[in-house]
């Protein structure tokens, strides 16, 4: 572990912990409690509009930060024409991935003091305030009504969590009966009002939890967000796409693509984590070698891909966290051979020592097997030698010092 700057990143922190906010000017702020980046489906989702014509989606979300009033963003970026939603309401879950909700908890959700919205193509919107007190960690449950199938299904397909869709309206409904998936769709935010400050995690997928334990919520974004102190107004969003690369579309878009999506759009954000690049180094070589010019150019366009990263965090006052790059030797998928592990070895070199981040976490050093530090750890190897497993998450997430967010 890592850790520089503590007296830059206490200079750029927010107003809110340098002294107590007026209650009026807290009560008109926003903080992200939850996000998730959005995609297209991806090949498992097949027939996956037609499925939602006059259905109920039903789906969980585990906020981090609690408070009085919410609000939820609802996404139609991947949709090509307008996307109508004629009912939403949004409640305490009985569980992560639970059809029933809380007896009592059901709130309705207003656009504009309606019941309905309808969002234009590639657009985000944001629901009218909610009245609704619930602690942190809460898990909340989401129901949407769609009248007819979307032309363009917006999804986070690795949500970890199981959602439901039900024929017909059952918005309100104490338990709904339908067919169960693994992913989000349309949800994109759940904001608490008050001072605070939010952590933004950017990354692939070993951020995005891979490997983490389905409707379980241990994702080593999860375990940071049960050590944030509570009173604190520190809340983290989860803005992990499986498959993401920094330079390049892969599953999804590019890193510096959704930059502005997903970090600086990101409501209340002052600091940012940013752990990416491991699959830039396998894709590079996964169906054919390439000479050795090709590897140092790679590195090279990551650390300015990095340092892009950092200077349009810094124009917004946010901290930024640099993650070394986990080991990957053992990956089956990628293969990698010495010149992958060399570039490895070069970029986080550069990434703890370069002093482009206000900071540095060196999960590389915490996860790595000691006798061949090209490879996880056995105790936190998923199995795939790529992806932590719960317990690699857990380290993980109990690693990061709280003391970079004071």
């Amino acid at each position: 572990m890592i850790v520089r700057s503590l007296a830059a990143i206490l200079a750029l922190a927010s107003p809110a912990f340098a002294g107590a906010a007026p209650s009026a000017q807290c009560a008109a702020q926003w903080s992200a409690s939850w996000a998730s980046s959005q995609k297209d489906p991806d090949q498992a989702d097949t027939g996956i509009a037609a499925k939602l014509r006059d259905a109920t989606l039903r789906q969980t979300i585990r906020l981090s930060r609690g408070g009085k009033r919410l609000r939820i963003h609802l996404s139609n970026l991947v949709g090509t024409a307008p996307l109508t939603i004629d009912s939403a309401h949004v409640a305490l879950a009985e569980a992560s991935g639970s059809a029933s909700i809380r007896p009592g908890s059901d709130h309705v959700v207003a656009f504009g003091g309606r019941a309905q919205v309808t969002i234009p193509a590639g657009a985000e919107y944001v629901s009218d305030p909610i009245a609704f007190a619930v602690p942190d960690r809460a898990t909340l449950s989401l129901s949407l009504h769609l009248p007819e199938a979307p032309a363009g299904v917006t999804s986070h397909p690795g949500s970890r969590t199981g959602s439901f869709i039900a024929a017909g309206s059952h918005g309100g409904d104490a338990t709904v009966a339908g067919e169960r998936v693994e992913h989000w769709y349309f949800a994109s935010g759940v904001d608490v009002a008050g001072c605070g400050a939010t952590i933004v995690a950017l990354g692939d997928s070993i951020t995005d939890g891979h490997g983490a334990t389905t409707d379980a919520d241990d994702r080593w974004t999860d375990v940071l967000a049960a050590r944030l102190p509570a009173g604190s107004g520190l809340s983290i969003v989860n803005q992990g796409i499986g498959g993401n690369r920094v330079l390049r579309d892969g599953l999804g878009p590019n890193a510096l693509a959704r930059f502005d999506r997903d970090v600086l759009a990101q409501p209340g954000v002052r600091y940012l984590i940013v752990l990416e690049g491991v699959n830039d180094l396998g894709v590079l070589t996964r169906d054919h070698p390439v000479a050795a010019a090709e590897h140092a150019a790679l590195v090279a366009e990551l650390e300015q891909g990095y340092r892009q990263m950092v200077a349009r965090a810094h124009d917004r006052a946010i901290t930024v966290i640099g993650a070394t790059i986990l080991p990957f030797g053992g990956s089956g998928y990628y293969h990698p051979n010495a010149q992958n592990e060399a570039d490895r070895v070069a970029l986080n070199r550069w990434i703890r020592t370069s002093g482009t981040f206000d900071a540095v976490v060196d999960f590389d050093a915490l996860m790595r097997d000691p006798a061949r530090p090209e490879r996880l750890a056995r105790a936190y190897d998923s199995g795939d030698g790529l992806h932590p497993s719960p317990a690699g998450y857990a380290r993980m997430g109990e690693a990061v010092p709280i003391a970079l967010f004071r």
